[in-house]
């Protein structure tokens, strides 16, 4: 009994994107090279602001 096929598409991804996972080392290293401000700033910011990646990296000063 096979199902309907899913269709793939980007929003997951896209929404994935727009966040920045404060437990998630990769993603704090990522983002601290990006701005070039340290691990535990980027930490300190998602902190203050939310995970919103346009509000963290407007905190950051980028």
């Amino acid at each position: 009994m096979a199902g309907a096929k899913k269709s793939k598409t980007a929003r997951g991804r896209r929404q994935d994107r727009a966040r920045v996972a404060g437990g998630q080392d990769y993603e704090v290293q990522y983002e601290a090279k990006k701005t070039g401000r340290s691990a535990r700033a980027v930490k300190k910011a998602v902190k203050k602001v939310g995970n919103a990646r346009k509000r963290v990296e407007k905190r950051l000063g980028r």
